[in-house]
């Protein structure tokens, strides 16, 4: 009982297989920037901590919404009321409390950017951490890198054939790396991150910061396998 060659795992002598990988590298502008931003409040009783915390909050949430379209996503990510206890003396004596807010926001426009992030870092005890450099998970770049990666493998499988007195005759697979049970290759965002934090500026009206975008690698990697005419061996 025979099988058809195209459903052999190695192929025959008359219709041998090449198998080859692909991989493409683009780097491109980033879409969109995330910064981190921190709201503290201080006070010797809970709800004088409570009171500076709402309202430096406030203040930043209002500040950030004035931008409208490009702050692309605004998220409170945690809060905290911590009471500080003495370190002398008995019993839990309590000598102030500390209170957190942790929020994230997303935009779209760089310029705007350091305009903002300036603003923010000029507010009091408000902390700006960031830029992260992204791309969106829909980004035509992605896409890109697997068209060139899908264009790099056949050139490559045509080389090999032709280095053998062989043509390309048919596609038998296609595949990433992770569904052919191999460790999937970094789908990386970006290099490394560049991290930036603000303490309260003292002065008002402070220059916009002037921040360079940092570029973003993106990965693509496929296996395919393709069957060929007969060597001229």
């Amino acid at each position: 009982m025979t099988q058809d060659a195209s459903h052999q795992p190695y192929g025959t002598p008359e219709v041998p297989r090449v198998a080859v990988r692909g991989e493409a590298t683009l780097e491109v502008d980033p879409e969109i920037a995330r910064i981190g931003i921190t709201v503290s409040a201080r006070g010797t009783d809970r709800r004088t901590a409570l009171e500076d915390l709402t309202r430096r909050n406030n203040a930043v949430l209002d500040l950030v919404k004035s931008y409208g379209d490009p702050v692309e996503k605004l998220e409170t990510g945690a809060f905290s009321i911590t009471p500080e206890l003495t370190r002398h003396g008995r019993g839990e004596r309590i000598r102030a409390y500390h209170g957190r807010v942790h929020l994230t926001a997303e935009l779209n426009d760089f310029t705007t950017l350091g305009e903002l992030t300036t603003r923010l870092a000029d507010l009091e005890l408000t902390q700006v951490d960031g830029p992260w450099w992204a791309l969106r998970p829909t980004s035509p770049a992605h896409g890109e890198a697997r068209r060139q990666a899908v264009l790099e493998a056949v050139q490559r499988a045509r080389e090999y054939a032709a280095a053998l007195g062989a043509d390309l005759a048919a596609l038998v697979e296609l595949a990433d790396l992770g569904a052919e049970n191999a460790p999937a290759p970094f789908q990386g965002v970006g290099g490394g991150m560049r991290t930036m934090a603000f303490s309260t500026a003292e002065d008002a009206g402070a220059p916009a910061l002037d921040l360079e975008p940092q570029p973003q690698t993106v990965y693509a990697q496929v296996n395919a396998r393709f069957t060929m005419t007969p060597p001229q061996l």
